[in-house]
């Protein structure tokens, strides 16, 4: 049951100007696990093309930021035209430590809910939004009291992610690797760096055979300067670009591994192995003390990859949907 007092004087209202540093602030003290800077949110919310400052639903109690949740729909198709007019996200919400208990976080994920219906969007997922999701899904180990929320009001799982992550202070590049990159070498397949006139292949093999999302990120982490050497591609023995691992593509963190694919047709050949093991080698060689993603699915033929190639599960998130009558 709610406190019909604390009701009474809690405002749930859209994101106006001055909102940022305390909504940043209380972010910090209500998720330290996920912290996040002025300039993350900047990037990845407000900036963001879908960004509609009416969708950051705001709680203030006696003037002060307590909570917000923010809702978002699609202004800018994704790719083609498709505005995805069912479908509304959830990439965040939080309510400050001191002012739980009392029915806030309800009644300001109630209120968000109610705006993005009021939008058309009748399946809300939390919290895999593309481009700019902050993680992908709810980390239920580390939030349980939120995991509880969301079910309460009509969440459910709808799939299960794992970041993971290895260090790269004792990296060597694997002699089995090597062979295997000597005996593809001899078939005729080739590795390397992309040129400029290889760009326009990459893409669409990123977009066509996998996610549009990941084509985006290899685009715009080129246009915002990153090296062409962050990126390796592997060539079949027609020449044809039949796979792709990468690092920097996100937020310029270069110790954050992927996107990375290779064509179904060519699984089993040891091409991705190969790829992974390229860029981790050149991660090493500038630095990186570790190599880290946020998200492959738990038992994919990607994660068992990943994890003979060393690297270990850090956190399960929860890919969670609510689906409701127009």
């Amino acid at each position: 049951m709610t406190d019909p007092t604390t009701r009474a004087r809690t405002l749930i209202r859209g994101f106006r100007p001055g909102d940022g540093p305390p909504l940043v602030a209380a972010w910090c003290r209500s998720a330290p696990a996920d912290p996040v800077t002025a300039d993350r949110f900047r990037s990845l919310v407000l900036l963001d093309a879908n960004f509609d400052p009416a969708g950051l639903r705001v709680a203030e109690e006696d003037g002060r930021l307590v909570g917000a949740a923010y809702a978002v729909r699609r202004l800018t198709p994704m790719t083609g035209t498709d505005l995805e007019p069912e479908q509304g996200w959830l990439p965040f919400f939080f309510v400050d430590p001191a002012a739980r208990g009392r029915g806030v976080g309800r009644q300001l994920l109630t209120d968000t809910l109610d705006w993005l219906l009021a939008h058309g969007r009748t399946r809300v997922d939390f919290a895999p939004y593309t481009p700019n999701y902050f993680l992908p899904g709810l980390d239920a180990g580390t939030y349980p009291e939120a995991a509880a929320l969301l079910e309460s009001m009509g969440f459910h799982t709808v799939d299960e992610a794992v970041a993971m992550d290895r260090s790269l202070t004792d990296y060597a590049f694997p002699p089995e690797v090597t062979r295997r990159v000597g005996e593809l070498i001899l078939q005729g397949y080739e590795f390397g760096t992309p040129t400029d006139d290889d760009l326009p292949a990459l893409l669409a093999l990123a977009a066509v055979h996998f996610v549009p999302d990941w084509a985006r990120a290899i685009r715009e982490c080129l246009l915002h300067g990153a090296p062409l050497d962050r990126i390796v591609v592997a060539r079949d023995p027609s020449g044809r670009l039949v796979g792709w691992a990468m690092h920097g593509a996100y937020e310029s963190a270069i110790e954050r591994f992927g996107p990375f694919g290779v064509l179904d047709e060519m699984r089993g050949t040891g091409l991705g192995n190969v790829l992974l093991h390229l860029v981790l080698e050149r991660m090493r060689a500038l630095g990186a003390g570790s190599a880290w993603f946020l998200w492959t699915d738990h038992d994919s033929s990607a994660a068992r990859l990943y994890r003979r190639a060393g690297f270990g599960t850090t956190r399960v998130f929860r890919v969670l949907r609510r689906e409701a009558a127009r």
